[in-house]
């Protein structure tokens, strides 16, 4: 079955510094510093970057992540909550914003 994402890309991501690789190479030097340990564990930062991925709906992201986590020995329990904490903020935000919504109908029916 054809996608309109190519797994295959993911192990292509290095590509990118093929025409910028100054920039590349800054934003994979962020990047690796950003996955350090810290006040975060390694295994907190890949349950973050699972969350996002899904609400922000990367496919690529997705995958790595969870082949990450797979590979650190995480319960997929873990990882679904990771996943549904992404839904809730995700759905919040999108409800808090039918406040907005009220207070313009409130407004437009005065």
């Amino acid at each position: 079955m054809k996608t309109y994402y190519d797994p295959k890309d993911l192990k292509r991501f290095g590509k990118i510094a093929d025409w910028d690789g100054p920039l590349a190479e800054k934003f994979f030097a962020w990047y690796g510093d950003v996955f350090e340990e810290g006040a975060l564990t390694a295994r907190e930062k890949a349950l973050i970057a699972l969350g996002v991925a899904h609400a922000i709906q990367c496919p690529y992201c997705i995958d790595a992540y969870t082949q990450d986590l797979v590979g650190r020995g995480e319960s997929k329990e873990a990882m679904m909550e990771a996943v549904h904490v992404a839904g809730a903020i995700r759905g919040g935000a999108s409800l808090v914003h039918g406040v907005q919504m009220m207070g313009k109908a409130d407004q437009m029916s005065m």
